[in-house]
């Protein structure tokens, strides 16, 4: 269950990071945030940020020795000759460029500076972990693939200043402290939704979204493309799905759809980010856009209007009609054919006006589909009320109050091998409001705090599920309220970085005591990008 179009806003740069006193088991608890006068001497911004002062929390942070300071001759060194590592380095000095002003130039291997290392020897981080030594002469990041290089990357910018994150110059220095990370993530699939169904977002706005989720060292995104609302992506072999289907949204607006120019783009933007596209068409149910667009969809061969509501579960394909599956087969080849990435979701939730037995026949189909056009099925955790195909991956939304019976028949799935992406709602679920005064969002999961968001463990969640059986997590965002990147901010910032903790970060460091205050000290980063995020109760907030 998920519930005009205002300002489409571009703001121009990344989102910024977070820090302080750092997770248990990490080196630099009791530091003092940034911008906070300590008892006994100037602000901490004074002095290089503790290594393990990061979110996520690293799995292992040593301080020791000199600090490294960037300067007018600092070079970015790229120690191979891969061209997805200069790829990263020009990506870093177009971060660091801006605010300290310096010329920063990429170049190749020998001297001091900052060295981004590809070693395929490294294996004990696998793909996506990386190690960073930082010393008085160089600050060194090395990785056994190009994604875990990216991911320390992000690391050494969150070290630094919050002020890194400006576009005009600004006042150093700009040190980061002396020591080793080394890091990797506890779970493979680090995943954020965005529903561009209920109200359609740009790709400006959806980049923007990209670049704020893989400083957090997320790698995939899921983009919910159909709906009752809207159907969001070009299909040639149906076109009116788009030019029909696409034009409206919840409460009136205009709507729109990306073209497979845009989809490519999308794509493309996120492969340099290292993530993932996961494309979602909703089936069978959710698919009013779809049936008001080919009358030939519905049972009594009559379309229906357009809607603009947010009432869920009226909709359904005709599981007895052969167009039906021509209708899938087209749909899937076409996105799957558009999409590198592994995975193909189709949905399955809240198919309330489909049968159980058309609901059963028409997944198995579903699902077969998926395969033969080469990517693996992933669908809302009800998947598992029919027959999940081997490899097939169950997303489990459910919440609290979700019955013993509907959670068994999860666990149960999972015990015969189904993986499980987990995205409860009263806990993950980015479009519930914060509390009873918050103006967006919605309530039907309860309100979620920041504190509730974060303060859960994946691994022991949903009881009877084997640990094994987790593939990661996932914050969704719903947008039957929110409409552009200002509120897309409001309802993600800050609950997303905790989930992405979540995600990748050892069970060891958990501790909403210690994050809390990690994360009350990205304020001041969040205002340097332009985020006007929600200024949570719960969390000490740095001043600046």
């Amino acid at each position: 269950m998920r519930l005009h179009r205002t300002q489409r806003t571009a703001l121009p740069r990344l989102l910024g990071s977070l820090l302080l006193v750092t997770a248990a088991g990490i080196s630099g608890v009791g530091a003092t945030p940034e911008g906070r006068a300590s008892s006994s001497g100037p602000p901490a911004a004074a002095t290089p940020r503790p290594l393990g002062q990061i979110v996520p929390a690293p799995a292992e942070a040593k301080p020791g020795g000199s600090p490294y300071a960037i300067t007018s001759a600092t070079r970015i060194r790229v120690e191979d000759d891969s061209g997805e590592a200069r790829k990263i380095g020009d990506y870093l000095a177009g971060v660091l460029r801006p605010s300290t002003g310096y010329a920063l130039p990429v170049t190749g291997r020998g001297g001091d500076g900052i060295r981004l290392r590809l070693d395929p020897r490294d294996g004990g981080a696998g793909a996506e972990g990386y190690t960073l030594k930082s010393g008085r002469g160089s600050v060194t990041i090395t990785a056994r693939g190009p994604a875990g290089l990216f991911h320390g990357v992000q690391t050494l910018r969150q070290l630094l200043p919050s002020q890194v994150e400006k576009n005009s110059r600004q006042k150093g220095p700009w040190e980061v402290a002396g020591g080793t990370v080394k890091d990797a993530p506890r779970y493979a699939y680090r995943s954020a939704m965005l529903d561009v169904s209920r109200h359609f977002f740009s790709v400006a706005e959806v980049k923007r979204y990209i670049d704020q989720l893989a400083l957090y060292k997320m790698n995939k995104l899921h983009l919910h493309l159909s709906d009752d609302q809207g159907w969001r992506i070009a299909i040639d072999s149906w076109p009116r799905l788009a030019t029909y289907g696409g034009q409206t949204e919840v409460g009136g607006g205009t709507g729109g759809y990306y073209t497979k120019s845009d989809y490519r783009e999308i794509v493309r933007y996120a492969s340099s980010r290292y993530l993932e596209v996961v494309p979602e068409i909703d089936l069978p149910g959710h698919t009013n856009a779809a049936l008001a667009s080919y009358a030939e969809l519905n049972c009594d061969g009559v379309a229906p209007p357009l809607y603009t509501g947010t009432d869920v579960g009226f909709s359904s394909l005709c599981a007895s009609k052969a167009v039906t599956y021509r209708f899938v087969d087209d749909v899937v080849r076409e996105l799957a054919a558009l999409t590198p990435g592994k995975y193909l979701h189709i949905g399955g939730d809240e198919a309330h006006s489909t049968s159980h037995d058309d609901y059963v026949a028409f997944m198995d189909k579903a699902q077969a589909v998926v395969a033969e056009h080469g990517k693996t099925v992933i669908g809302w955790h009800q998947l598992t009320g029919a027959t999940p195909v081997k490899g097939a991956v169950a997303q489990y939304w459910g919440y609290d109050r979700t019955g013993a019976a509907e959670r068994k028949q999860v666990a149960d799935a999972a015990k015969n091998g189904t993986k499980l992406v987990l995205s409860p709602a009263d806990r993950s679920y980015l479009d519930m409001k914060y509390d009873k005064d918050t103006k967006l969002g919605l309530a039907w999961a309860g309100y979620v705090s920041v504190q509730r968001s974060y303060d859960w463990n994946p691994a022991t969640y949903l009881d009877g599920a084997p640990e094994s059986s987790i593939l990661g997590v996932e914050a969704p965002l719903w947008s039957e309220t929110v409409t552009d990147s200002g509120e897309i901010e409001q309802m993600a910032f800050p609950r997303l970085p905790g989930v992405a903790e979540l995600g990748w970060s050892p069970a060891a460091t958990h501790g909403w005591d210690a994050y809390k205050v990690r994360l009350g000290a990205q304020g001041p980063r969040f205002s340097a990008l332009g985020v006007d995020y929600y200024r949570a109760p719960q969390v000490p907030w740095a001043a600046r």
